[in-house]
């Protein structure tokens, strides 16, 4: 990884005690963190003298040990359990919020996006659906990526400038109306550190998966693990376009099911 280098790492629900996750399907629980867990990582961050920035901090490209925090869906954890996490090691983030899901059950409001907002966090897009936007026609991308905007920044009173792919999913269609839609970035799921020379149009990020170890956790914000996990990458992918998304997906959860879970 290059000295300007920062990796943009991909976080989605934390689980409190006695509280639902939103869903229990196996390819979901896995990116699921325990609140403890999460604190672990951010007091491991704060030991270390890395500094946790939003995306638009991050595409400035400062100097120093730096990471790019985000989270996908909007979960209404993002404000109860990650918002004063990160808050109390003065870092901040950015929240990917999915506009369809706003007041649904383990999600957040329009009021809270607003809160959260208001507590200096940055808000970005994730679609109004969570639809895969590489399977979707022009109408759809319209809907999951232009629609979606305006109706964030409407509740948020703001221009809202970062998008990112559901599941990952995407394609130069996605981009081009992301482009159009006036983003100035979208965030997918490709393996890889961020420079100033990357394409903002196609940011890496790094998932953080549950019981992760913080010596592997370190290894990634360094960027150091990289290399190992694109080639796990590039298996599924090669998965995902043979297959296609829905069988992919179907066969992962009945591979997953059949794994024992451990303890969150």
């Amino acid at each position: 990884m290059s000295k300007h280098s920062i990796v943009f790492l991909m976080y989605h629900e934390l689980a409190l005690p006695g509280r639902p996750i939103c869903q229990d399907e196996p390819g979901y629980v896995r990116y699921v963190l325990s609140q403890d867990e999460f604190r672990n990582q951010i007091d491991f961050l704060k030991k270390h003298g890395w500094n946790a920035l939003s995306v638009t901090q991050a595409l400035a490209f400062p100097e120093g040990q730096c990471v790019c925090i985000t989270f996908d869906d909007g979960c209404e954890t993002d404000l109860l359990a990650a918002a004063p996490i990160l808050g109390q090691a003065g870092y901040t983030a950015t929240f990917f919020v999915t506009t369809g899901r706003l007041g649904c059950a383990g999600y957040l409001s329009q009021r809270q996006v607003r809160e959260l907002s208001a507590l200096g966090f940055e808000i970005g897009c994730h679609s109004m659906t969570h639809a895969y936007l590489s399977d979707l026609n022009d109408e759809g991308l319209e809907r999951e990526i232009c629609q979606a905007k305006l109706q964030l920044e409407q509740i948020l009173g703001r221009t809202v400038e970062h998008f990112s792919c559901p599941g990952g999913r995407y394609n130069d269609r996605v981009l081009l109306v992301a482009r159009r839609a006036g983003y100035r970035s979208v965030s997918t799921s490709r393996l890889q550190a961020n420079s100033a020379i990357t394409d903002p149009f196609a940011l890496g990020r790094v998932a953080i998966l549950r019981n992760i170890l913080l010596s592997d956790f370190g290894a990634i914000c360094g960027g150091t693990s990289l290399t190992h996990l694109r080639v796990q990458m590039a298996v599924r992918d090669l998965a995902k376009r043979f297959l296609g998304n829905s069988v992919y997906d179907r066969l992962r959860a009945r591979i997953l099911r059949s794994v024992p879970r451990r303890n969150m």
